[in-house]
């Protein structure tokens, strides 16, 4: 009898974790995490699922615990993984942006640059990243982990922080001042590199990518039916920004034809009146699950 193939695939636990299972939904994989099992139920047999910390994910890909995960690139840099990275997939808690790792300190600290950390103390959870940082400035400091309300210690315990933001607004609210960016990330798709010589995994992991970034796609973009008078499609085509050439059928009805196309969403409030003025009628928007290119 021939053995059952599986994929052991890390999901990010923490503060990510909400926002990969809702996007691996919308790809078409429902994932139920139970409080009691370490192991979370997924409607693909072929799919084992670990939800473990970005922290750890590359670390358990490079030494094959794991076949592949979900994490950040800055947690990849962190950990000097050696892995496949198989693609970069933008979403996170709050918006589709870069987090980004800074260095801050207090509003009314005298440290304007790097260079002002000569000799300073600095709390961070990326410790590596930072001495790194530090080498290639060419200054001295010490760097010490912190295990938590990072923010705060700068205040009263350290000279400077290293802080992961996504808006700024937490460090503007704990007043500090981002003197400068060391790291831009967003969460990355990795491989194992012996599984990715795998025939059959790799085509499991690739066919994941994929669905994964339709669904992401997808969330930008709505699509748009409507009407229109042969006579007056034209004007509209020249009005109607397109992912694709738009689709055009003609109707039951002599002289009228179909159109259908998908469009960025935030578009759509200053695009449909000019639809409309352009002799659309039926217009119809509706949402999208996933966008295959």
């Amino acid at each position: 009898m021939k053995k059952k193939q599986i994929l052991r695939f890390g999901l990010p636990k923490g503060s990510l974790q909400e926002a990969t299972i809702e996007k691996m939904a919308k790809a078409g994989y429902n994932i139920s995490v139970s409080s009691r099992s370490y192991i979370p139920y997924v409607d693909d047999e072929e799919l084992e699922i670990r939800m473990i910390r970005a922290q750890e994910i590359s670390r358990y890909v490079e030494h094959g615990y794991l076949d592949c995960g979900i994490t950040g690139y800055d947690w990849i840099q962190e950990n000097s993984s050696k892995v496949h990275e198989v693609g970069e997939f933008q979403f996170s808690k709050v918006t589709r942006q870069p987090t980004r790792w800074v260095l801050a300190v207090p509003e009314d600290s005298p440290i304007k640059s790097v260079k002002d950390l000569r000799g300073k103390r600095i709390a961070t959870e990326v410790v590596n990243l930072t001495k790194k940082y530090l080498r290639q400035h060419k200054v001295k400091a010490e760097v010490e982990f912190s295990w938590g309300a990072t923010e705060v210690k700068a205040h009263e315990l350290v000279d400077a922080i290293v802080e992961i933001t996504e808006t700024g607004s937490s460090l503007r609210a704990n007043k500090l001042r981002i003197v400068d960016t060391l790291l831009c990330s967003t969460p990355r798709l990795i491989a194992n590199h012996s599984c990715w010589k795998d025939p059959w995994k790799r085509k499991k992991i690739e066919t994941l990518a994929l669905l994964l970034k339709g669904a992401l796609e997808a969330e930008a973009k709505v699509g748009l039916k409507m009407n229109i008078a042969q006579k007056n499609l034209d004007t509209l085509l020249r009005t109607l920004p397109a992912l694709r050439n738009p689709t055009i059928s003609s109707l039951s009805q002599e002289g009228w034809v179909a159109v259908e196309t998908i469009i960025d969403e935030h578009i759509v409030r200053e695009l449909i009146p000019a639809l409309k003025a352009a002799g659309a009628e039926g217009i119809i928007e509706y949402p999208l699950n996933k966008v295959v290119y």
